[in-house]
């Protein structure tokens, strides 16, 4: 083989390894780049969130409840979960909506952003009240701190690390003020350890267990 043939043969062969060189470095680099885990948000910021949007839909929009959801995409943190939802009504339309809040798309079925249900029927009932979402000056993260100063209720939480702590927001015959009520289990009907937070000032109301 001469030398002009030999040339061209390695420059071939070097242009080769090159090109397949540069084609697996984007599939390395995608490979090595991390997914970044979403953040979780407390109550008062996903139902504001939700507020703003159902406020377009009715002008006299009251918080009916409101409850933390829990996706896989965003691990939950004290007062902190990944999606919420919250139930409006409207006192002059007479009808009540759900809305959906999640920091990310998620498996669960939850889409990111504020995502509306359908309209139904609003009776108002004596049991649970519609209240102002002004009125709800105490946060998730606070309603928790505030619920682990009772000491059987701190001495519960120490024993079972394994329970999650939910919240439900509502204003139920039961207490005299919209509350929160911090429990920890997987439903509130089964929980063990179940206190109400005054969702104004954040003072302690009362154990429900």
């Amino acid at each position: 083989m001469n030398r002009h043939k030999l040339l061209i043969l390695s420059a071939t062969v070097l242009l080769a390894l090159c090109t397949g060189c540069s084609s697996e470095a984007p599939k390395e680099a995608a490979t090595k780049k991390e997914v970044k885990p979403v953040a979780p948000v407390s109550g008062q910021t996903a139902s504001f969130e939700m507020y703003k949007v159902a406020r377009l839909w009715a002008g006299d929009a009251a918080v009916l409840k409101l409850e933390n959801l829990d996706i896989p995409e965003a691990k939950p943190l004290p007062g902190k979960y990944g999606a919420w939802k919250a139930t409006f009504a409207s006192f002059q339309k007479r009808l009540k909506k759900e809305y959906m809040y999640s920091v990310a798309e998620s498996s669960a079925g939850a889409h990111k952003g504020v995502f509306p249900g359908p309209e139904v029927p609003y009776v108002p009932i004596g049991a649970i009240r519609i209240f102002n979402f002004a009125d709800v000056r105490t946060d998730t993260p606070e309603a928790l701190e505030n619920a682990l100063k009772q000491k059987d209720v701190a001495a519960f939480a120490a024993k079972h690390p394994e329970l999650p702590v939910q919240f439900i927001l509502e204003w139920s015959m039961v207490t005299p003020r919209p509350a929160w009520r911090v429990y920890w289990g997987g439903t509130v009907s089964t929980s063990e350890a179940s206190v109400y937070i005054d969702a104004g000032d954040g003072n302690f109301l009362k154990k429900q267990r």
